[in-house]
């Protein structure tokens, strides 16, 4: 009985701070039109502030991704909550946009190197539950850090503090706590060699990737289009000057993305690709739609279609993928396979903010939305070809 209680508090502890480093990530959303306001910098400099996060995050997984596997997992993890206290202590004294970079750059490599070692952790505490914690709990964590933040912005004093104080207290307690798990792996040697960035996709996997990488990288821009640009967005066409507004655009995309993985996560992989190359689309012309007519509602129920569909295609990106690859391949696989996503998450988000200058928001909006239609769209005549059928109906 014992056992099984430490086993289930490891497994909540785990699940919490995995939540929490995402939540953490998402945080800042609600806040950037009043850092803007403050500092006064442009869309530009805000999608850079984004995006710098997300290149940081990159470089944590392509260099101490592995790192656990030779230190053992709880030095891993204290480090990396040890690091995003720090950052928080960044955001809440920031008063530049150095500052804000510096604490969205410390951030990034603290949630990337943590997503590694908890995923693996997970992974060693529970083979069942394991896999959909790791799917879910990123997606209801960034929904519960901007909404959150939203509220605490809307209702509480101190806007651009509280919402850090809070995740910074939770954090010193995660890294008092982590000491109480039981290690599930022994350190070994080549803990230098291991920082070495390497990437490895299977060959019997690369055709996969390369079906599911149009469908994938539009769900993933979408994500980082909405994390950066979305609450302007809103505030530009429908005016409105709620501070909730940031929040909900974020946890309404990935709240329902979250149900969806878990609404679909015994169905075949094909099926998944499928709705999501169909939802998808739909839902960004919807979100389009309620742009120009400066609908919220409209906007956000575009954006609840378009979580499904986030949700189902990165569902079925992943289940297309992990079956193809041996027990010594999946984490060379995995690497490269968020790798792309993160690209896509930052890079489509910083190219539309550079092009706001010139065209605008509202145009840069029409064109990115553009051009993840096509993708998906694409994906999802794919996916009816027998070939793309029969390789991504994996279980």
């Amino acid at each position: 009985m014992t056992s099984l209680a430490s086993h289930r508090s490891s497994l909540w502890f785990l699940a919490i701070t995995l939540l929490s480093f995402l939540a953490a990530s998402t945080a800042p959303t609600p806040l950037y039109h009043l850092y803007q306001d403050h500092l006064h910098f442009s869309a530009a400099v805000l999608t850079l502030i984004f995006g710098v996060y997300a290149l940081s995050l990159l470089a944590a997984l392509l260099t101490v991704g592995s790192l656990s596997d030779h230190l053992g997992r709880k030095p891993v993890i204290f480090t990396a909550v040890v690091l995003n206290a720090l950052a928080m202590l960044l955001f809440i004294y920031a008063d530049s946009v150095g500052w804000l970079i510096g604490a969205r750059v410390l951030q990034g490599f603290a949630t990337g190197m943590a997503t590694a070692v908890l995923s693996a952790t997970l992974l060693d505490t529970d083979r069942q539950q394991g896999p959909l914690i790791n799917s879910v709990a990123p997606l209801l964590g960034m929904a519960l850090g901007s909404m959150g933040c939203g509220l605490l912005v809307e209702f509480a004093p101190a806007p651009l503090q509280l919402t850090y104080w809070l995740l910074l207290v939770l954090f010193v307690l995660q890294g008092i706590y982590v000491w109480r798990l039981p290690e599930s792996v022994s350190p070994q040697a080549g803990a230098w060699a291991s920082l070495r960035p390497t990437l490895h996709v299977p060959v019997q996997a690369r055709s996969t990737l390369w079906r599911v990488l149009p469908l994938n990288t539009a769900t993933w821009a979408l994500g980082g289009f909405y994390a950066s640009l979305a609450p302007s967005l809103v505030r530009t066409a429908t005016g409105s000057t709620s501070n909730l507004i940031g929040g909900a655009t974020v946890a309404a995309l990935t709240v329902t993305g979250a149900l969806m993985i878990f609404t679909l996560r015994n169905r075949p992989a094909s099926r998944a690709l499928q709705l999501g190359a169909s939802l998808l689309p739909a839902g960004i012309v919807l979100m389009l739609l309620g742009v120009h007519s400066a609908s919220l509602s409209l906007f956000f129920f575009g954006t609840l279609v378009a979580g499904c569909g986030f949700g189902s295609g990165f569902l079925g990106a992943v289940r297309s993928l992990v079956p193809l690859a041996l027990p010594h391949e999946r984490a060379g696989l995995m690497s490269a396979f968020y790798v792309l996503s993160y690209l896509a998450f930052c890079l489509p988000a910083l190219l539309a903010g550079h092009f706001t200058h010139s065209l605008g928001l509202l145009a840069t909006t029409d064109v990115y939305g553009a051009v993840l239609i096509v993708l998906a769209v694409g994906a999802l005549l794919m996916s009816f070809r027998p070939q793309a059928v029969k390789t991504c109906n994996a279980p």
